[in-house]
């Protein structure tokens, strides 16, 4: 294979893609501060699991809401613009947490939840393509592969927060117990699980509001490139005629969908797991918070081993063949009905991590100024991570399910989109042949 030469970044451009790249951390935390919220919510409102989930359900409709509206901002104005209104939706949705817990209701922290990802939607929209177009196209993946490896310190940094500050701090009751409880000593407790769970929320929003004011008064450069995509109207009718970005779209769809629920019920999984050897549900909920750190930990360090082997070969390739083995990985999610399964879930983070912003840079190849409004659909495909969660959610209700525990066929979701994710580094891999 031909190794590839040129600069990733310009020294021009250095400072800029060091903020931008700090954004990646930024999401990354918010993101994984939120995947034990499904079990904590469900709870503290003494909920199902379903119910639960309607937490993705939020937090990545806010997504999809967004990602056109910051579109047409960049188009308009300026990259710098559309992070400006991120970071700001940003901290008012961790902020609004505040008056949530006031409430003592479940539905205002999905409002909140909402309005914090209505940010975040602004980000990914404006630091994905703003990225990209840091440098040489040739390189392009690999940059945008760069940088996205600090989003997996920023994950790593919420789940710790959220094991440290929310899910070992709250009442140590299981959902038994809580639900055994007259009204008035449950809503004494849920009170108190609330006060907990506000806190890093509201943290967060406040050292948001430094990194948006460290932004703002920086210089950086107004847009990545020169020209001006057009109407939007004929951008979508140029992109969509490509089936290279179609299909990366409906890719992106069922990634950020296995994703979420990968991250998102390794706490369900391993907590039958770990009861079943004896453990309570507080300690087994905390033991598998370790498993989820793990497999962000493995995430991280195989996004840098990405980043570098897409220097040898086509995105596509390397992408259908970590596709294969989250296939095969998961097949044993669904098999093992011990920590075997548990173990196979974890090493799945090895083969996603790759995956979202390959999948972009693959799907964006070549738009030029289009990417700007193209990059709009890849993030409203991040309503994957709100639709099939629930789905999964559903099955695991069901207590059991082809003869076994619900836990585990409900991975049959997140195996088929891996098949998905398969047939699309297929399709691609002779695009970027090096």
């Amino acid at each position: 294979m031909k190794r590839t030469t040129s600069r990733l970044v310009s020294r021009r451009l250095l400072l800029p893609f060091i903020l931008v790249t700090s954004l990646f951390f930024a999401w990354g935390f918010a993101n994984d501060i939120t995947n034990p919220m499904v079990k904590a919510f469900s709870k503290i409102f003494r909920m199902s699991v379903t119910d639960g989930a309607l937490v993705q359900l939020a937090f990545y409709g806010g997504y999809f809401a967004m990602a056109f509206p910051a579109a047409l901002l960049i188009s308009r104005y300026t990259y710098k613009s559309g992070i400006i209104v991120g970071l700001a939706l940003y901290a008012a949705g961790a902020l609004l947490f505040i008056p949530a817990s006031m409430t003592g209701l479940y539905y205002p922290f999905l409002v909140a939840y909402f309005v914090l990802t209505c940010g975040l939607s602004f980000l990914e929209t404006t630091a994905n393509p703003y990225i990209l177009s840091m440098g040489d196209e040739r390189t392009a993946t690999r940059r945008l592969n760069l940088a996205q490896a600090f989003n997996p310190m920023g994950s790593l940094l919420g789940m710790f927060a959220a094991k440290q500050f929310i899910v070992a701090r709250m009442n140590p009751l299981d959902t038994g117990g809580r639900a055994a409880l007259p009204d008035a000593e449950f809503e004494a407790v849920k009170a108190a699980d609330l006060e907990v769970l506000v806190t890093p929320y509201v943290a967060v929003g406040l050292a948001v509001l430094v990194l948006l004011a460290i932004v703002r008064l920086a210089r950086m450069p107004g847009k990545g490139d020169e020209e001006r995509p057009g109407r939007a109207r004929d951008v979508l009718r140029r992109v969509l005629a490509i089936p290279r970005y179609r299909e990366g779209v409906i890719a992106q769809f069922f990634y950020v969908g296995v994703q979420i629920m990968a991250w998102t019920f390794i706490i369900q999984y391993g907590t039958r797991v770990f009861m079943n050897e004896g453990m309570s549900e507080q300690a087994a909920e905390i033991r598998s918070q370790d498993y989820n750190i793990a497999a962000m930990v493995i995430f991280c360090a195989s996004r840098f081993a990405c980043t570098f082997l897409l220097k040898f070969f086509s995105p596509g390739k390397l992408l259908m063949t970590l596709a294969v083995g989250g296939a095969c990985l998961t097949a044993g999610v669904i098999g093992f009905q011990d920590v075997r399964g548990l173990y196979c879930l974890v090493a799945v983070s090895a083969c996603m991590s790759l995956m979202f912003p390959t999948i972009y840079g693959i799907a964006l190849g070549g738009l030029g100024a289009d990417a700007k409004f193209a990059a709009a659909g890849l993030i409203m495909a991040i309503l994957g991570g709100s639709v099939l969660p629930p789905l999964q959610a559903a099955l695991i209700d069901r207590g059991t399910l082809l003869g076994m525990p619900a836990e585990n066929a409900s991975f049959i979701l997140p195996l088929f989109c891996f098949l998905v994710i398969t047939c699309y580094g297929y399709r691609a891999r002779a695009a970027f042949k090096r």
